[in-house]
């Protein structure tokens, strides 16, 4: 009834599908230990789910927005931080979050940078000189 090619393609799926399945329960587990070293194992706990969650979105929101078909868009560069990091989320969202990630690392080892760049974020841009 079904195609042998069919069948073969379909247990291939699956034993994909389950093998990125136990992966991704496997990275969960490596980043909630990891997290538990520095934090208490219930903020671990958050934090991990937090960021699981996090990149659920983001890649919801990539599929979304070629499920919607890609528009050309005409270049342009976005004025202020705040517009070029939402710009490199919406160009380019794996390395926006390997930024944030990496921005959260470095917020964590020196405090006193998160302030800088929350000025920064704050600043109002000045308009550009032709």
């Amino acid at each position: 009834m079904f195609g042998r090619g069919l069948v073969n393609r379909a247990v291939a799926t699956f034993v994909a599908a389950g093998a990125g399945f136990v992966a991704m329960v496997a990275l969960g587990a490596t980043v909630y230990y990891l997290l538990s070293l520095v934090v208490p194992p219930l903020a671990a706990a958050a934090i991990t789910s937090a960021l699981f969650a996090v990149i659920a979105l983001i890649i919801a929101l990539v599929f979304v927005r070629r499920a919607q078909g890609e528009e050309d868009e005409e270049d342009y560069e976005p004025e202020g931080l705040g517009m070029r990091a939402l710009h490199l989320f919406q160009q380019r969202p794996v390395l926006g979050t390997v930024a944030a990630l990496a921005g959260g690392w470095i917020f964590l080892r020196n405090p006193a940078l998160a302030t800088m760049v929350a000025a920064a974020f704050t600043e109002k841009s000045r308009p550009r000189r032709r």
